[in-house]
């Protein structure tokens, strides 16, 4: 699936390649986590790293079928162009790869789609506490 690329585009293999696992903020450094915990974000999704690109206006692939080698489990990627052909930066505030990972962890929590995916683990949680039965409590001696 292909999103944001014109005809100029040459060679995607020569793009950066981008797992969600590199900004997830539950992962270790040794898991693959690339950036700061506190600076990364909670699961998130290849669809969801590809929109944040397009509104950052770098040309992006998602590739679905594509596994994390380190952990085959976390299927998906995201190829981002960051430099043209000619080597000029295709948004200049993004100078390099941590800038991107960077912008793109910042703006995944304020996707459209997972407020309202929060929105209903955050209810089903609360409702699930409140439901307790009477069984429970202190025994008698």
């Amino acid at each position: 699936m292909l999103k944001e690329i014109d005809d100029s585009v040459a060679n995607i293999k020569k793009w950066v390649v981008f797992y969600p696992i590199y900004i997830n903020s539950k992962k270790t450094l040794a898991q693959g986590r690339r950036i700061s915990a506190n600076k990364g974000c909670e699961d998130p999704t290849c669809i969801e790293i590809g929109d944040c690109c397009g509104a950052l206006k770098l040309p992006y692939a998602i590739e679905i079928n594509k596994a994390y080698p380190r952990d085959f489990m976390q299927v998906g990627r995201v190829r981002v162009q960051l430099k043209r052909e000619d080597g000029t930066l295709c948004n200049p505030d993004i100078k390099s790869r941590k800038d991107m990972m960077h912008q793109v962890a910042a703006m995944v929590p304020r996707h459209p789609g997972r407020n309202k995916k929060q929105a209903a683990a955050l209810s089903s949680a609360s409702a699930g506490t409140s439901s307790k039965g009477g069984k429970g409590g202190k025994k008698k001696k």
